[in-house]
């Protein structure tokens, strides 16, 4: 039987409610920090396709008010599952805003993982549109990827494995403000600021040219997203440099 769920997240961000909903509401604006190939048309009633690992799914747009207001409703699965999210923007002083998200519905047989998953997520990848509005405003990204790793569910290996791919140590303190380097074969090194860290994730590392995501996710998945805004690298390349770390790291 499916199970009502709802996740209520807020957070302040440093950006005009211009900006946030440039980075919410449209398609090159959601690519920029969320998962997958987004498409808005927009207008209330307009339609949202979400694509994500060759698969496209498609969602109605039930609020539209610029600059205020945008909610989107996936249809209803044959065993009654759906997905509805609702973005408040609440303007305040000194060009900052106040996002607030409502993410409700109905989840399947497996309800408890993903609902523990949902709330872990929801709240990383407000974060992560954090730290895009921050580093990159103005600017969207050319390509985004997520690849998916194994499932390993010694969370003190996937932290280590992670801050080893940002060039720390084992033993080092990693937080908010923490200088790296990405390293990782395949791809040019890179100086960043780490922005989030939800142990054992690490919602958001920025380069001068892309922002990444390491994640521990459902089911104890290891996945890496990364959002390219130039830099000479392309999708492919990305995604086959991740591929090869995921498979070697936690082989």
């Amino acid at each position: 039987m499916p199970r009502e769920f709802e996740v209520r997240e807020e957070i302040a961000l440093d950006a005009t409610p211009e900006e946030v909903w440039e980075a919410i509401a449209t398609g090159p604006g959601i690519d920029s920090w969320f998962m997958g190939r987004n498409e808005v048309e927009p207008r209330g009633g307009g339609a949202l396709r979400h694509t994500l690992m060759g698969r496209t799914e498609t969602a109605t747009v039930t609020d539209w008010e610029p600059g205020k207001r945008f909610g989107y409703e996936t249809g209803k699965n044959p065993d009654g599952t759906f997905m509805a999210f609702d973005y408040l923007i609440e303007g305040r002083g000194q060009g900052s805003t106040v996002l607030r998200l409502v993410h409700s519905g109905f989840l399947g047989d497996d309800w408890e993982a993903q609902y523990d998953a949902l709330k872990k997520g929801d709240g990383m990848y407000l974060h992560k549109l954090a730290a895009y509005l921050k580093h990159f405003p103005g600017r969207t990204s050319v390509f985004n990827t997520l690849v998916p790793g194994p499932q390993v569910p010694d969370h003190e290996r996937v932290w280590r494995t992670f801050k080893s791919a940002l060039g720390l140590s084992a033993e080092a303190e990693i937080a908010k403000g923490t200088r790296v380097r990405l390293n990782v074969p395949g791809l040019p090194a890179a100086e960043g600021v780490v922005e989030r860290t939800d142990y054992p994730s690490i919602p958001s590392v920025c380069t001068a040219d892309a922002l990444y995501m390491f994640m521990h996710g459902y089911r104890d998945t290891v996945v890496v997203e990364q959002h390219g805004f130039g830099g000479g690298v392309d999708l492919a390349t990305a995604e086959d440099a991740w591929k090869t770390w995921l498979a070697q790291a936690f082989a």
